[in-house]
């Protein structure tokens, strides 16, 4: 919780009347219980988990794919400093030159997305992931 205990402690966030924390469905804050913790802690703070199955809501995630295919891949890299320079370089390229998405994906696709889910997961059971399955919270505060 030291991303969190940051952003929580220090202005705008700690004087607001909620802070949304957007997580994905990782085990180290999956569920009620995680949720509870958090606002056991900072009374303004307001987890909402995305899907399963949408990573794409995830900002974050969306960017760390980009990264994985622009910078990462192939991993040639014969030191941890030069996975930093390529790193910093990219993140200045694409500062320079990101545009918005634009988005193909219709409302209406959504609901077929949805029901096709919800379909799926009817007929096969929950994949849990082990307790220390080592995920690591990607979480996009929003103050209100």
């Amino acid at each position: 919780m030291d991303l969190v205990e940051q952003v929580m402690t220090q202005e705008p966030s700690a004087s607001a009347r909620r802070v949304f924390w957007v997580v994905d469905n990782g085990c180290s804050h999956r569920g009620k219980a995680a949720a509870d913790r958090l606002t056991a802690r900072f009374p303004n703070a307001v987890m909402v988990h995305t899907p399963v199955h949408a990573s794409w809501l995830n900002q974050i995630e969306i960017f760390f794919s980009i990264v994985q295919r622009k910078v990462v891949t192939p991993n040639d890299f014969t030191g941890l400093d030069q996975v930093e320079d390529r790193l910093i370089a990219f993140e200045r390229r694409y500062n320079e030159t990101a545009r918005p998405f634009k988005w193909k994906f219709t409302p209406a696709d959504l609901e077929d997305l949805m029901a096709r889910i919800e379909r799926h997961e009817q007929k096969e059971p929950h994949f849990q992931q082990p307790t220390g399955c080592g995920h690591q919270p990607a979480a996009l505060p929003a103050t209100t």
